[in-house]
């Protein structure tokens, strides 16, 4: 079983085509359907099922494919290793981060990272910070920017805090509150609020200070990013509650202090027990180097 036959049967699998694995894996059709054939026969059962209109995983193939990533990842590992003994940083950067990270300017960090390590592939996925955690461990992430409540802490992982912030409201420009320089959460609590959906980190923050103060919302709008909750507060569908530092990132909306808003750390965290030579020279740009 070769390397290379492991890469054409992920590039059929994500591409659902051989005819765009190929042009994925820079081959001519024939060869990449030849390689998949002898891989097959070796293994005495078929990876796909191919018809006219589609191609899809057979239950071996859905059987083949996470053992056939860990064994590219692996081999990509060691290959970034051996380039990192001599010198060398390559391979690929997986980072993960919540859509309201504010402690770190990511695009200017991946600039001055893609600067100095030119030979690294850089992967980006934005998602809430308890699934980005289990990323971490199970080696899919390098690293990734969590936002916390500051009643949690990441488990199981390298952590380092990077900030703390509160909360604001953010409205509509010619929603009533506009003009007001500070709110209570009791007063937000009699509006609509358009918030992360439920049981994510993101929204926790919120629902742990309202209960708190021993008030009930209506969350009528739970959204995965926040830019769209900001264009849907922006139509007057409802408010919303932001970190104070990604708040001014924000078009078309009016934030406004709230006096006992709600607070949240911000972290980076990596594995605990291996790391990367790419992720090791992200941390390094960001001024976080390992400890050795």
């Amino acid at each position: 079983m070769e390397l290379q036959q492991m890469r054409y049967v992920l590039a059929v699998a994500e591409t659902n085509s051989f005819t765009r694995a190929a042009q994925r894996c820079l081959v001519v059709q024939s060869a990449l359907s030849h390689q998949i054939a002898r891989l097959e026969r070796e293994l005495g059962a078929r990876l796909f099922d191919r018809t006219s209109r589609r191609v899809r995983l057979t239950p071996a193939g859905e059987a083949f494919l996470p053992a056939a990533r860990q064994c590219l990842d692996a081999a990509e590992r060691a290959a970034a290793e051996v380039a990192a003994a001599v010198g060398e940083v390559r391979g690929r950067l997986a980072v993960g981060l919540i859509p309201t990270v504010a402690a770190v300017d990511i695009p200017r960090a991946l600039h001055d990272f893609r600067r100095r390590y030119p030979q690294v592939r850089v992967s980006l996925r934005v998602g809430a910070s308890e699934d980005l955690v289990e990323q971490v461990k199970q080696g899919t992430l390098d690293v990734a920017f969590l936002g916390l409540p500051t009643t949690a802490r990441p488990q199981g992982v390298t952590t380092r805090e990077l900030a703390r912030d509160r909360l604001v409201a953010v409205v509509a420009p010619d929603h009533p509150l506009a003009g007001e320089p500070a709110v209570t959460l009791r007063r937000l609590s009699t509006e609509v609020f358009v918030d992360l959906p439920a049981a994510t980190a993101g929204r926790a923050q919120s629902d742990q200070a309202f209960a708190a103060a021993g008030l009930v919302r209506d969350v009528a709008f739970e959204v995965t990013t926040a830019d769209l909750i900001a264009r849907l507060v922006g139509q007057g569908l409802g408010v919303a509650m932001l970190p104070s530092a990604y708040a001014p990132q924000l078009a078309g909306v009016v934030t406004i202090e709230v006096a006992d808003a709600p607070a949240r750390v911000e972290y980076i965290v990596w594995s605990r027990f291996s790391i990367t030579p790419a992720a090791t020279a992200f941390l390094g740009v960001l001024d976080l180097a390992p400890e050795p």
